[in-house]
């Protein structure tokens, strides 16, 4: 009962959390240049033609009442139409984009989880030699070198210079989907992988020195069965939860990423639509941003008390 409580909890917050970022985004949108009533109208229009097309668009009301009833239509994911092309709804463009990014973002973690947890515990049951000092030479690079300098260098060596891989997404694609999106999450995930590598490394070094570890040692526990069964398991907590939060890495990351390889997803729409100052699609791109990143924190925090029983009973 008192779990359930902690997640009705954390379900709030996680909507206090939406409202302040809604409420973030409809100030700085006021307090951007431009006049939607113009972009919608033209810029060759009349006077009067601006004044109905504003008055149509609500922006003759007060500030509250118009967050109000953006708040309002949020809720039942109405956010309006495009100020530009063909004025296409706003939740068309999130049902052919966000599956993109989810997509992407969700492959980049799961690689960037295997890959450091993997290599955290290789290099902590190795500390001090060569796989070691291997396994933190690539943390540091993946923790150091940024996305925008990594996607160029990965694209000039397979694409430019082996070219085994396609540097683009395209429409009329000839090989399978994740041809395509081999580079995109490889890029996206690097810097996960790196410090869930680090993370994992100094969780494991603390585990292998405790007291029930060398009670297993002594008791003939196969060493196999001592790395993954009794000491991963228990390093592995503070992993998980650096995982929720990597994953806000990915959803930002993802901006540069779709944008420099062409993917039709979240983070490249929100980028445009930034450019040429079209309101309801950055409003709605930045809520459901934030809406993932809450929903992925959460499911973090259920998993945890079912992982280990000191927590589930600590909350019991």
């Amino acid at each position: 009962m008192r779990l359930a409580r902690a997640i009705l909890l954390r379900l709030a917050i996680g909507v206090l959390s939406l409202l302040f970022i809604s409420f973030v985004t409809f100030l700085a949108d006021m307090a951007a240049p431009g006049d939607p009533a113009v972009v919608r109208a033209g810029e060759k229009a009349s006077i009067q033609t601006v004044e109905r097309i504003r008055h149509e668009m609500g922006l003759d009301r007060p500030w509250p009442v118009r967050y109000a009833d953006f708040v309002v239509k949020a809720v039942h994911l109405d956010f309006g139409t495009s100020y530009y092309g063909t004025q296409e709804p706003v939740g068309a463009i999130l049902k052919r984009d966000v599956p993109m990014t989810a997509r992407t973002a969700l492959s980049a973690i799961l690689l960037a989880a295997i890959f450091g947890i993997l290599a955290g515990t290789l290099a902590a049951v190795y500390q001090n030699r060569a796989a070691d000092r291997g396994v933190l030479l690539l943390s540091t690079l993946g923790v150091t070198v940024p996305t925008f300098v990594l996607a160029p260098i990965l694209v000039y060596i397979y694409c430019l210079q082996l070219n085994q891989l396609p540097q683009t997404w395209v429409v009329d694609r000839v090989a399978p989907d994740w041809i395509y999106l081999l580079l995109p999450v490889a890029v996206l995930g690097a810097r996960p992988a790196a410090l869930l590598t680090r993370l994992t490394r100094a969780s494991m070094i603390d585990t292998l020195q405790q007291e029930f570890i060398r009670t297993a040692v002594a008791k003939g526990v196969p060493p196999m069965r001592l790395i993954f069964r009794h000491a991963l398991r228990n390093a592995v907590l503070p992993v998980i939860t650096a995982i929720g939060t990597s994953f806000g890495f990915l959803l930002t990351g993802s901006f540069v990423v779709e944008r420099f390889f062409v993917l039709p997803g979240l983070g490249r729409e929100t980028i445009e639509a930034i450019q040429r100052g079209d309101s309801p699609v950055i409003q709605a791109c930045v809520l459901l941003t934030g809406a993932m990143f809450i929903g992925v924190n959460l499911v973090v925090d259920i998993l945890l008390p079912l992982l280990d029983p000191r927590i589930r009973e600590a909350q019991i």
